[in-house]
């Protein structure tokens, strides 16, 4: 069964067919991968200032 490697949550395997990187990876889910979104932004706003 493929998980996310953020937050391990089980992701089903045609999300991991279509989302996973040529290593099996997946970086993030449904889940997760909004908020990976809105910490991603709030690091390079930091930057910025």
């Amino acid at each position: 069964m493929p998980n996310c490697d953020h937050c391990n949550a089980h992701v089903s395997e045609r999300f991991a067919r279509v989302f996973a990187d040529e290593h099996g990876h997946i970086r993030a889910c449904p889940a997760c991968s909004a908020n990976a979104g809105i910490a991603e932004v709030a690091r390079q706003r930091a930057q910025r200032v």
